[in-house]
């Protein structure tokens, strides 16, 4: 027996309607036409659907678990329809993200708040991309967005800027370079450098002075989190290098001081990695959006 979408709704609006010609207006269709569609489908079930002669016309035995089966296929194909209405409108969709960046948690969880009130049926998750290869699994579909600080030239991948930072050095404020105006690669050489678990390469303080410099810090102590991370500074257990955004409180704080790295400082800049064809997704347009936002209201305190 072969039964289209169309006979589902066939049978759910004459049991609905109570006859013919009220069903065929709801259709949309002619009374000839529904009739002729009836006796097919009786034809192929080989058994009456409807009690004849009987008004309003009702369901037989048969035709009533053929409107069991429509009250509950009708309602998913509609839910499913709509999905791809969205999904073509660009309503709703996925957005899994993959943070290159350690300290960027705390950055991006105000704009993915934002980002969930605006678009509640986009899927967000989070992974953390320093634990897998994450512009890889941007390229094969795996994530959909990759924030990092370091762009390649990769097919098909596009880096979108988001917004500069400065890497700032943290210490508390009895350290003895607390002195000083701005710190240079050399003042790290007795010191315990505290970071978070992260390799080298992937770490302002590293790439960007201290490997250039071929200088190594007497020790490495790491944190996961950057309350831990400020907790250790502030005891004087060690200094650190953090984003401006994250030292934005603590640089009012007495129990810190923070500098600038080296005389002109270090910025960076980070980037949203995304596959070229989504960045016409006005979802994906929005979050960049919100992300540029976020950034001028934390450089701004």
């Amino acid at each position: 027996m072969h039964i289209e979408f169309r006979h589902l709704r066939t049978i759910k609006a004459i049991h609905e309607c109570g006859g013919l010609a009220r069903a065929a207006d709801q259709l949309n269709i002619t009374q000839s036409a529904l009739s002729h569609q009836i006796k097919g489908l009786e034809d192929q079930a080989g058994v009456e659907l409807f009690v004849r002669r009987s008004k309003p016309m009702k369901l037989s035995a048969a035709g009533m678990r053929l409107l069991r089966l429509a009250e509950q296929i009708l309602p998913q194909v509609e839910a499913m329809q709509a999905e791809f209405t969205s999904l073509r409108d660009g309503k709703s969709g996925r957005m899994h993200i993959a943070i290159e960046c350690h300290a960027c948690f705390e950055w991006l969880f105000p704009v993915l708040e934002a980002f969930r009130k605006s678009w509640p049926d986009v899927d967000v998750d989070i992974r953390p991309g320093l634990a897998f290869d994450a512009l890889p699994a941007l390229q094969k579909e795996e994530v959909d967005l990759v924030v990092s600080s370091d762009p390649e030239d990769i097919p098909g991948v596009e880096f979108v800027e988001l917004f500069d930072y400065n890497a700032v050095f943290v210490a508390a404020s009895t350290h003895p370079l607390a002195e000083k105006p701005w710190i240079e690669a050399e003042d790290f050489r007795g010191e315990t450098l505290i970071t978070y678990p992260v390799e080298r390469s992937r770490l302002d303080v590293f790439s960007q002075l201290l490997i250039p410099a071929k200088v190594e810090p007497a020790q490495v102590r790491q944190a996961e989190l950057t309350a831990v991370i400020l907790l250790l500074v502030a005891s004087n257990r060690g200094v650190s290098v953090l984003p401006d955004w994250v030292v934005r409180e603590v640089k009012y704080s007495s129990d810190y001081v923070t500098r600038p790295l080296t005389e002109t400082g270090i910025t960076r800049r980070l980037y949203a990695a995304v596959r070229r064809e989504d960045l016409e997704k006005p979802f994906v347009r929005e979050l960049v959006g919100l992300a540029r936002t976020e950034a001028r209201k934390l450089q701004s305190q």
